[in-house]
Protein backbone atom coordinates (compact mmCIF):
# COMPACT_ATOMS: atom_id res chain seq x y z
CA UNK A 1 0.00 0.00 0.00
CA UNK A 2 1.87 3.05 -0.69
CA UNK A 3 0.61 7.13 -0.49
CA UNK A 4 0.26 8.96 -3.42
CA UNK A 5 3.10 10.89 -5.02
CA UNK A 6 5.62 12.93 -3.79
CA UNK A 7 5.85 10.57 -1.35
CA UNK A 8 8.42 7.61 -1.69
CA UNK A 9 6.20 6.01 1.34
CA UNK A 10 4.86 2.17 0.61
CA UNK A 11 3.62 0.04 3.44
CA UNK A 12 4.28 -3.79 3.04
CA UNK A 13 4.79 -6.91 5.77
CA UNK A 14 7.77 -7.78 3.75
CA UNK A 15 8.80 -4.28 2.75
CA UNK A 16 11.19 -2.03 5.00
CA UNK A 17 9.38 -0.87 8.26
CA UNK A 18 7.70 2.69 7.92
CA UNK A 19 6.90 4.54 11.20
CA UNK A 20 3.99 6.45 12.20
CA UNK A 21 5.21 9.16 14.69
CA UNK A 22 4.21 12.57 16.39
CA UNK A 23 2.46 14.25 19.62
CA UNK A 24 -0.80 12.74 20.21
CA UNK A 25 -2.37 16.55 20.44
CA UNK A 26 -1.28 19.52 18.23
CA UNK A 27 -0.02 22.32 19.94
CA UNK A 28 0.23 25.23 17.61
CA UNK A 29 1.40 26.19 14.40
CA UNK A 30 4.84 27.14 15.64
CA UNK A 31 5.07 23.41 17.34
CA UNK A 32 3.98 21.76 14.60
CA UNK A 33 6.52 22.78 12.63
CA UNK A 34 9.05 22.48 14.93
CA UNK A 35 8.60 18.96 15.84
CA UNK A 36 8.02 17.88 12.44
CA UNK A 37 11.24 19.64 11.36
CA UNK A 38 13.12 17.46 14.41
CA UNK A 39 11.24 14.41 13.00
CA UNK A 40 12.42 14.78 9.53
CA UNK A 41 16.05 14.72 10.75
CA UNK A 42 15.99 11.87 13.60
CA UNK A 43 14.17 9.65 11.03
CA UNK A 44 17.02 10.72 8.03
CA UNK A 45 19.81 9.76 10.14
CA UNK A 46 17.89 5.86 10.60
CA UNK A 47 17.24 5.53 7.21
CA UNK A 48 13.39 4.84 8.25
CA UNK A 49 10.70 5.82 6.04
CA UNK A 50 8.15 8.58 8.22
CA UNK A 51 4.84 9.33 8.07
CA UNK A 52 4.06 12.34 10.71
CA UNK A 53 1.16 12.09 12.96
CA UNK A 54 -0.68 14.86 15.19
CA UNK A 55 -4.41 14.61 15.85
CA UNK A 56 -6.69 18.07 15.72
CA UNK A 57 -9.24 16.63 17.99
CA UNK A 58 -8.97 14.32 21.20
CA UNK A 59 -12.51 13.37 20.92
CA UNK A 60 -12.73 10.26 22.20
CA UNK A 61 -11.79 10.80 25.90
CA UNK A 62 -13.95 9.61 28.63
CA UNK A 63 -13.63 12.92 30.92
CA UNK A 64 -15.06 16.05 29.23
CA UNK A 65 -12.22 17.92 30.84
CA UNK A 66 -9.72 16.21 28.98
CA UNK A 67 -7.23 18.47 26.42
CA UNK A 68 -9.64 18.24 23.23
CA UNK A 69 -6.94 20.10 20.81
CA UNK A 70 -6.96 23.12 18.16
CA UNK A 71 -9.83 21.92 16.20
CA UNK A 72 -10.95 20.93 12.44
CA UNK A 73 -9.74 24.09 10.78
CA UNK A 74 -6.70 25.57 12.61
CA UNK A 75 -5.70 21.71 12.90
CA UNK A 76 -5.53 21.16 8.77
CA UNK A 77 -3.90 24.44 8.39
CA UNK A 78 -1.02 23.04 10.58
CA UNK A 79 -1.08 19.47 8.67
CA UNK A 80 -1.30 21.22 5.05
CA UNK A 81 1.35 24.03 7.06
CA UNK A 82 3.64 20.78 7.85
CA UNK A 83 3.28 18.88 4.71
CA UNK A 84 4.57 21.89 2.75
CA UNK A 85 7.44 23.86 4.60
CA UNK A 86 8.86 20.62 6.14
CA UNK A 87 8.10 18.35 3.56
CA UNK A 88 6.55 14.86 5.07
CA UNK A 89 3.67 13.07 4.95
CA UNK A 90 0.66 13.49 7.29
CA UNK A 91 -1.64 11.34 8.91
CA UNK A 92 -4.42 12.34 11.52
CA UNK A 93 -7.83 11.05 13.21
CA UNK A 94 -11.20 11.50 11.88
CA UNK A 95 -14.04 11.11 14.13
CA UNK A 96 -17.04 11.86 12.31
CA UNK A 97 -18.14 11.23 8.90
CA UNK A 98 -18.29 14.75 8.00
CA UNK A 99 -14.81 15.23 8.37
CA UNK A 100 -13.66 12.98 6.46
CA UNK A 101 -13.60 14.95 3.05
CA UNK A 102 -12.35 17.87 4.44
CA UNK A 103 -9.55 15.87 6.30
CA UNK A 104 -8.99 14.06 2.74
CA UNK A 105 -8.30 17.32 1.16
CA UNK A 106 -5.53 17.77 3.56
CA UNK A 107 -3.54 14.50 4.45
CA UNK A 108 -2.14 12.06 2.66
CA UNK A 109 -3.46 9.06 5.32
CA UNK A 110 -6.64 9.11 7.98
CA UNK A 111 -6.54 7.26 10.55
CA UNK A 112 -9.65 5.74 12.19
CA UNK A 113 -10.16 5.46 16.20
CA UNK A 114 -10.49 2.13 17.85
CA UNK A 115 -13.38 2.91 19.94
CA UNK A 116 -15.48 3.37 16.34
CA UNK A 117 -13.89 0.39 14.20
CA UNK A 118 -17.93 -0.89 14.67
CA UNK A 119 -19.24 2.42 12.98
CA UNK A 120 -19.92 1.18 10.11
CA UNK A 121 -21.41 4.57 8.28
CA UNK A 122 -18.45 6.19 9.93
CA UNK A 123 -15.78 3.50 8.20
CA UNK A 124 -16.99 3.57 5.01
CA UNK A 125 -16.90 7.59 4.79
CA UNK A 126 -13.61 7.54 5.51
CA UNK A 127 -12.59 4.77 3.62
CA UNK A 128 -14.94 6.28 0.59
CA UNK A 129 -12.49 9.66 0.96
CA UNK A 130 -10.22 8.06 -1.33
CA UNK A 131 -6.98 8.44 0.44
CA UNK A 132 -5.08 5.11 2.34
CA UNK A 133 -6.57 4.56 5.91
CA UNK A 134 -5.14 3.11 9.05
CA UNK A 135 -8.11 1.15 10.54
CA UNK A 136 -7.38 0.75 14.09
CA UNK A 137 -8.62 -1.93 16.20
CA UNK A 138 -10.55 -1.65 19.30
CA UNK A 139 -9.58 -2.55 22.52
CA UNK A 140 -12.45 -4.65 22.57
CA UNK A 141 -12.24 -6.59 19.48
CA UNK A 142 -10.82 -9.79 18.83
CA UNK A 143 -7.69 -9.28 15.82
CA UNK A 144 -9.83 -11.95 13.50
CA UNK A 145 -12.96 -9.55 13.82
CA UNK A 146 -10.96 -7.00 12.17
CA UNK A 147 -11.48 -8.68 8.71
CA UNK A 148 -15.14 -7.77 9.40
CA UNK A 149 -14.07 -3.98 9.54
CA UNK A 150 -11.85 -4.56 6.49
CA UNK A 151 -14.91 -5.62 4.68
CA UNK A 152 -16.86 -2.68 5.11
CA UNK A 153 -13.67 -0.42 4.11
CA UNK A 154 -13.76 -2.40 1.29
CA UNK A 155 -16.90 -2.06 -0.25
CA UNK A 156 -15.94 1.67 -0.59
CA UNK A 157 -13.51 0.53 -3.46
CA UNK A 158 -10.82 1.87 -1.61
CA UNK A 159 -8.01 -1.18 -1.00
CA UNK A 160 -5.35 1.06 0.29
CA UNK A 161 -6.01 -0.04 3.99
CA UNK A 162 -4.01 -0.69 7.09
CA UNK A 163 -5.07 -3.00 9.98
CA UNK A 164 -3.86 -1.93 14.00
CA UNK A 165 -3.84 -3.33 16.48
CA UNK A 166 -3.02 -0.99 19.97
CA UNK A 167 -3.57 -3.77 22.86
CA UNK A 168 -6.87 -5.59 24.07
CA UNK A 169 -8.61 -3.85 27.47
CA UNK A 170 -7.20 -6.59 30.20
CA UNK A 171 -9.53 -5.79 33.16
CA UNK A 172 -9.96 -2.46 34.59
CA UNK A 173 -7.45 0.17 33.00
CA UNK A 174 -5.37 -1.87 31.68
CA UNK A 175 -4.24 -2.79 27.83
CA UNK A 176 -2.35 -6.31 26.86
CA UNK A 177 -0.33 -6.30 23.87
CA UNK A 178 -1.05 -9.88 22.10
CA UNK A 179 1.75 -10.22 19.50
CA UNK A 180 -0.17 -13.05 17.97
CA UNK A 181 -2.61 -10.16 17.11
CA UNK A 182 0.09 -9.13 14.21
CA UNK A 183 0.01 -12.90 12.57
CA UNK A 184 -3.64 -13.26 12.61
CA UNK A 185 -4.32 -9.59 10.78
CA UNK A 186 -1.68 -9.90 8.59
CA UNK A 187 -3.36 -13.44 7.41
CA UNK A 188 -5.68 -10.69 5.82
CA UNK A 189 -2.76 -10.04 3.58
CA UNK A 190 -3.01 -6.15 4.39
CA UNK A 191 -0.46 -4.45 5.88
CA UNK A 192 -0.50 -4.40 9.49
CA UNK A 193 0.74 -1.24 11.91
CA UNK A 194 1.48 -1.96 15.59
CA UNK A 195 0.67 1.01 17.69
CA UNK A 196 3.48 0.36 20.60
CA UNK A 197 2.59 3.40 22.75
CA UNK A 198 -0.93 3.59 22.99
CA UNK A 199 -0.66 -0.39 23.93
CA UNK A 200 0.94 0.97 27.09
CA UNK A 201 -1.83 3.66 27.96
CA UNK A 202 -3.61 2.87 31.30
CA UNK A 203 -7.32 4.56 29.97
CA UNK A 204 -8.65 6.45 32.90
CA UNK A 205 -5.20 5.93 34.98
CA UNK A 206 -5.12 9.42 36.68
CA UNK A 207 -8.91 10.09 37.35
CA UNK A 208 -9.63 12.10 34.28
CA UNK A 209 -6.89 11.49 32.01
CA UNK A 210 -5.19 8.40 31.00
CA UNK A 211 -1.89 7.03 32.52
CA UNK A 212 0.54 5.38 31.23
CA UNK A 213 4.09 3.60 31.62
CA UNK A 214 6.08 4.65 28.44
CA UNK A 215 8.97 2.81 29.79
CA UNK A 216 7.70 -0.62 28.19
CA UNK A 217 7.44 1.09 25.26
CA UNK A 218 10.95 -0.04 23.41
CA UNK A 219 10.22 -3.75 24.15
CA UNK A 220 6.84 -3.66 22.74
CA UNK A 221 8.22 -1.82 19.63
CA UNK A 222 11.13 -4.41 19.20
CA UNK A 223 8.69 -7.32 19.29
CA UNK A 224 6.32 -6.36 16.99
CA UNK A 225 9.18 -5.85 14.53
CA UNK A 226 10.48 -9.03 15.07
CA UNK A 227 6.72 -10.45 14.32
CA UNK A 228 7.27 -8.90 11.01
CA UNK A 229 5.33 -5.73 10.67
CA UNK A 230 4.53 -3.25 7.58
CA UNK A 231 4.82 0.07 10.25
CA UNK A 232 5.01 1.12 13.80
CA UNK A 233 2.75 3.68 15.33
CA UNK A 234 4.91 6.04 17.97
CA UNK A 235 3.50 8.79 19.56
CA UNK A 236 6.75 10.90 20.61
CA UNK A 237 6.87 14.12 22.15
CA UNK A 238 10.03 16.70 23.29
CA UNK A 239 8.85 16.92 26.77
CA UNK A 240 6.38 14.17 27.31
CA UNK A 241 5.96 15.17 30.80
CA UNK A 242 4.29 18.72 30.05
CA UNK A 243 2.44 17.51 26.67
CA UNK A 244 -1.36 18.30 27.55
CA UNK A 245 -2.41 14.96 26.24
CA UNK A 246 -1.28 11.13 26.79
CA UNK A 247 2.04 11.95 27.90
CA UNK A 248 2.61 9.13 30.45
CA UNK A 249 2.66 6.94 26.84
CA UNK A 250 4.65 8.77 24.97
CA UNK A 251 7.99 8.38 24.42
CA UNK A 252 10.96 11.56 24.78
CA UNK A 253 12.55 12.99 20.94
CA UNK A 254 15.68 11.95 22.94
CA UNK A 255 14.97 8.64 22.89
CA UNK A 256 14.68 7.62 19.51
CA UNK A 257 17.46 7.56 17.80
CA UNK A 258 18.55 4.34 19.39
CA UNK A 259 15.71 2.96 19.79
CA UNK A 260 15.48 3.40 15.67
CA UNK A 261 18.80 2.23 15.38
CA UNK A 262 17.69 -0.84 17.07
CA UNK A 263 14.39 -1.65 15.42
CA UNK A 264 15.85 -1.40 12.00
CA UNK A 265 18.62 -3.91 12.46
CA UNK A 266 15.67 -6.05 13.95
CA UNK A 267 13.42 -5.07 10.59
CA UNK A 268 16.57 -6.40 8.59
CA UNK A 269 16.86 -9.36 9.91
CA UNK A 270 13.42 -10.37 9.88
CA UNK A 271 12.99 -9.58 6.45
CA UNK A 272 16.35 -10.09 4.73
CA UNK A 273 17.13 -13.00 6.46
Amino acid sequence: MALDPPWDVVFGNALPLVVIAGPCAMEGLEFGLRTAEALRGIFAEAGIAFVYKSSFDKANRTSGGSYRGVGLAQGLTILGRIRETVGVPVLTDVHTPEQAGPVARVADMLQTPAFLCRQTDFIQAVAGAGKPVNLKKGQFLAPWDMANVLDKALETGNARLTLCERGTMFGYGNLVADMRSLTVMAGTGFPVVFDATHSVQLPGGLGQRSGGQREHVPTLARAATAAGIAALFLETHPDPDRAPCDGPNMIPFSQLPGLLRQLKRIDEVVKNG
